[in-house]
């Protein structure tokens, strides 16, 4: 088995607060930043940062450092550091903000000191309550100790940080959705190109969006070196080390810390201990709910974001939702339905129409009162929505769980169909192999069921 890490997840010394600073500064905690702004020039920590093959730990999986090269050459530039977890299946960027808030702060100034940003914003989930509190506690601790206002550390750097609370829209968690919110305006995602926040962002300036487990990774990075850091993970795929967050039919579940090399089967079975009462696995989510289902027979994938990518899934915000033989696919398919049709933000048709269309179809389905016609109806309505929205909303978390979730346990789906009920079928029954179905498209599309009068009809 892959052996467990404890970088971001190292306690802090028996009996400290998380958020005591002076506990943090004699564990270590704030040379990164002294590192940064005494002895590496911007340019060169932008060169570690690229060097680090680090990828944005938000969803998406982006390249870190070529966003930062991508920021636009005008000033003044800003910082959002993202907080606004509301993914379904993820809560690991909720342990480090409760357990790494001055690590997080410490990524933030020595990312404003390589691209010249002076002030910077952590934008937090509304229901954090208690996390906002303490967040606006160490931000006033690290100004008190000269790591944040005028001329920190006496370089010449002036920084301001803020919290900014949101008020519990999932689609603040999109960059340019979170950007509106900052300006007091509805959070209506921006059109991309040309709205990119690296080059027309808040107040139409450049905007540098990072998640918050990223900006705690620059930290690490700096501590440890770039070459050092890639030595974690695979170079080729996804370096330094990763979260997961273990969730649903797992005997233990909680938040655990590998590089990308550890397989999905290995987190399950040996971290999380294996399923609840020693039932069957049905089905995993490996990136929180937007990311494709994958089946029992495709949990021995690495998780780094290509090789989840090379399945058809994604690496997303490493939200890992086990399910079991007692799930019923059709209720946990009309459990993500119902959440995109509630959150989303309504700007866009096909989304706004689209998704609340869809989960009345899978609730009929689940009732009892479903039609033939209406699984391919589902994937007709997919087809629609997917590459017709602003931002991707539309398709994640709207179309990609109902196209995998649907294709891949077509059988459970038919059955609840043809016998006017809600079925669970045996696991074996209850999902198709790769072998009979076309490969479910990344772009729009349906797919088609392989069979002999089909592949003779061509």
């Amino acid at each position: 088995m892959a052996a467990p890490l404890e970088i971001l997840t190292a306690n802090p010394p028996a009996g400290t607060d998380p958020g005591d600073i002076e506990a943090y500064m004699a564990g270590g905690g704030y040379g990164a930043v002294r590192k940064a702004l005494t002895t590496i020039s911007k340019d060169g920590l932008i060169e570690e940062i690229n060097a680090s093959g680090i990828k944005g730990r938000g969803g998406a999986g982006f390249s870190t450092g070529m966003k930062w090269n991508l920021c636009a050459d005008r000033y003044p530039r800003y910082l959002c550091a993202n907080a606004d977890e509301s993914e379904p299946g993820s809560f690991k960027d909720r342990l480090l903000l409760e357990s790494k808030p001055h690590q997080i702060i410490e990524g933030m100034i020595i990312t404003s000191y390589a691209l010249g940003i002076n002030l910077g914003y952590i934008y937090i989930r509304g229901e954090f309550f208690q996390i906002i509190d303490q967040m606006e506690a160490a931000l006033a601790d690290a100004e008190k100790h000269g790591f944040l206002g005028k001329n920190i550390l006496d370089s010449g750097f002036d920084l301001e940080l803020y919290v900014h609370p949101g008020a519990g829209a999932y689609i603040c968690g999109e960059e340019t959705g979170l950007i509106e919110s900052l300006e007091g305006n509805r959070p209506y995602p921006r059109l991309k190109p040309p709205f990119f926040p690296a080059a027309i962002g808040l107040w139409g300036q450049p905007t540098i969006v990072n998640n918050v487990e990223t900006m705690a990774q620059i930290t690490t990075i700096v501590d440890m070196g770039a070459e050092a850091y890639k030595q974690i993970g695979t170079e080729e795929d996804t370096t330094g080390p990763r979260l997961f967050g273990l969730c649903g039919h797992v005997k233990k579940p909680g938040i655990y810390e590998y590089d990308s090399d550890v397989t999905l089967r290995e987190l399950i079975y040996d971290a999380g201990g294996g399923i609840r009462d020693g039932n069957r696995l049905k089905g995993v989510i490996p990136g929180g709910i937007s990311a494709p289902i994958l089946t029992p027979e495709e949990i021995d994938t690495t998780m780094g974001f290509g090789a989840l990518g090379k399945l058809g899934s994604m690496g997303g915000t490493g939200g890992i939702i086990v399910m079991d033989e007692t799930t019923s696919m059709v209720d946990a398919l009309l459990n993500a339905s119902s959440f995109a049709a509630h959150e989303s933000c309504g700007q866009c048709t096909p989304c706004r129409e689209g998704v609340p269309w869809m989960n009345d179809i899978l609730r009929r389905i689940r009732n009892g009162r479903g039609r033939d016609e209406d699984l391919d109806l589902l994937l007709d309505i997919c087809k629609q929505i997917h590459g017709h929205t602003v931002c991707v909303f539309g398709q994640a978390p709207g179309v990609w769980p109902v196209r995998t979730i649907l294709v891949k346990y077509w059988p459970e789906f038919r059955a609840c169909i043809e016998r006017k009920e809600l079925v669970v079928l045996p696991v074996e029954e209850s999902y198709l192999r790769p072998g009979q179905y076309e490969h479910i498209p990344p772009v729009p599309g349906n797919f088609r069921m392989k069979t002999n009068e089909a592949d003779a009809a061509g």
